[in-house]
């Protein structure tokens, strides 16, 4: 039985499946790169049986193109994407930010598997994997994550391969400097990013009025206004202009950014992100 994570994922790939097309791509590099693994699905083929009759695994021979050429998603797991305003807005049915991030991600994974790419989670230390196998082992690891990891709001960085390819779906409403820091970081190792933010409406307009006490997420500060709506614009304005920030952040490496509302159809923000991803390969 299918997890029910991926049965929603699966349903929303497919609507987007019917206007893009796959990115097969024709041609191996054969430079070396590393040995690796062997992972259910890999073909027989592929095994280097020197390096495997070193020990007692199967190890597969990796070359620079195939590594370069994967693809490592990633999505906030911290404490601030389990926040929704729909348990406070008369008649909202929209998901947790989390819970639209997953959605999301695997979704593109699906995608990515139809055209033939090879992709893993970010920080997972499984290799990047191709076929069926490779969306199920990453459902696997976004339903169970490792707690260390959920507990950051930006990625940890990593060496990766030159040229890789990296998706990063969160609310990134961490401190400019923070994103802009590991940004620059991923981006000076020669790796190619795109970035989708999830927020939920609530926090984009403000939409509350009169007393309301607000209490935080991850630090567990509470603010109390006694007229919510005073300050709706001037923080409608700030929000802005944090968003601004990050977009020129990616714009300033080369990277895109993308936004998502938890209220607004999935499908959509993964149809611009995946032309992203294929506009981005094709340069």
């Amino acid at each position: 039985m299918l997890p029910p994570l991926l049965v929603a994922a699966e349903r929303v790939a497919t609507t987007v499946a019917q206007g893009v097309h796959g990115r097969r791509r024709v041609g191996q590099g054969e430079t070396f790169w590393q040995f690796r693994q062997y992972e259910p699905g890999d073909a027989a083929t592929r095994i280097d049986w020197r390096e495997s009759a070193k020990s007692q695994r199967l190890y597969v021979r990796e070359t620079e193109w195939e590594a370069a050429q994967s693809v490592w998603l990633w999505r906030d797991a911290s404490s601030s994407m389990d926040y929704t305003s729909a348990g406070y807005i008369t008649g909202a049915a929209w998901p947790k930010k989390r819970e639209r991030a997953e959605l999301i991600l695997v979704a593109l994974a699906s995608l990515l598997v139809r055209g033939g790419e090879r992709l893993t989670l970010l920080g997972s230390g499984v290799a990047p994997m191709s076929g069926r196998v490779a969306l199920n082992r990453l459902a696997q690891l976004v339903e169970h994550p490792d707690r260390r990891a959920a507990a950051a709001s930006l990625p940890v960085f990593e060496p990766l391969p030159r040229a890789g390819q990296l998706v990063l779906i969160g609310d990134f409403l961490a401190p400019l400097e923070a994103v802009n820091a590991m940004v620059a970081q991923f981006a000076g190792a020669g790796l190619k990013g795109h970035l989708l933010q999830i927020v939920d409406p609530a926090e984009e307009e403000l939409p509350f009025a009169g007393r309301v006490r607000f209490e935080g997420v991850e630090e567990r500060d509470e603010l109390v206004i006694s007229r919510v709506e005073t300050v709706r614009e001037d923080y409608r304005l700030r929000f802005q202009r944090h968003r601004d920030g990050l977009a020129a952040i990616a714009r300033a490496v080369g990277w895109t950014m993308g936004f998502h509302r938890t209220d607004r159809p999935p499908h959509l923000a993964l149809l611009a992100l995946h032309a992203a991803l294929t506009a981005d390969r094709r340069r």
